[in-house]
């Protein structure tokens, strides 16, 4: 089965220590990776470079550094891929058969949330995320977004938004129109393990709620942070 040339979109901010393994789960699926780098002062650009991806350069924020990506590609398709998310490798034949059928071209594929964490805790949060994506059709950009460019186009694409550009998008693409991929998208938990497993899981919710009342995702950065 041929893949249509796909395009990798990361976009990084002092992230030199996991985009290496994010770089090398993409080997050999795509035709181009391009980081887009928000200002790293710790060598994220040039480990990048190293492993072989376009490097381009916006200013930080995830919305806005997505946008100039996607701009920056040339890939018939568009894999948006946060810097700390490492795809199973039976991604590649997933994402083969996702971009070969015709059908796929209005639509948008996401993979299953993980985290490389061994806790209960993390399971626990695996399961909320798989019911929120399940009952409300609504994955983040952790999952992944794999989509055909002038589909991207025709939604709209990221706009430059601090926070909630995901759920921005997907909410333009449509629950009908985002396909479940069965391979895991491992995120690193270092945030929750970090800020605890019930504070973090509190915020994002809190997050996503006062979004969906009308708080404007600049105000909502401050809370998130």
């Amino acid at each position: 089965m041929t893949m249509p040339a796909i395009s990798a979109v990361v976009p990084t901010l002092n992230e030199a220590v996991r985009l290496p393994a994010t770089l090398a789960a993409l080997s050999g699926g795509v035709g181009e990776v391009v980081v887009v780098d928000g200002g790293s002062v710790d060598g994220t650009a040039s480990v990048a470079a190293r492993a072989g991806a376009r490097v381009v350069s916006a200013e930080p924020g995830r919305g806005g550094q997505l946008a100039a990506g996607a701009d920056a590609a040339t890939g018939e398709w568009l894999l948006f891929l946060h810097a700390d998310t490492v795809l199973d490798p039976q991604w590649r034949a997933e994402a083969a058969a996702f971009t070969a059928d015709p059908g796929n071209a209005s639509r948008a594929a996401y993979f299953a949330f993980a985290l490389d964490d061994l806790s209960p805790a993390a399971r626990r949060i695996e399961r909320a995320v798989a019911w929120r994506c399940r009952f409300l059709g609504m994955p983040y950009g952790d999952q992944g977004l794999l989509i055909a460019r002038p589909f991207y186009q025709r939604v709209g694409g990221f706009q430059p938004l601090p926070l909630m550009e995901d759920v921005d998008l997907v909410r333009r693409i449509g629950r009908r129109n985002l396909v479940p991929l069965a391979v895991r998208a491992v995120t690193s938990a270092q945030r929750w393990r970090r800020d605890g497993w019930i504070a973090r899981g509190a915020r994002n919710l809190s997050c996503l709620s006062l979004y969906f009342l009308g708080v404007p995702p600049r105000l909502l950065v401050r809370l998130y942070r």
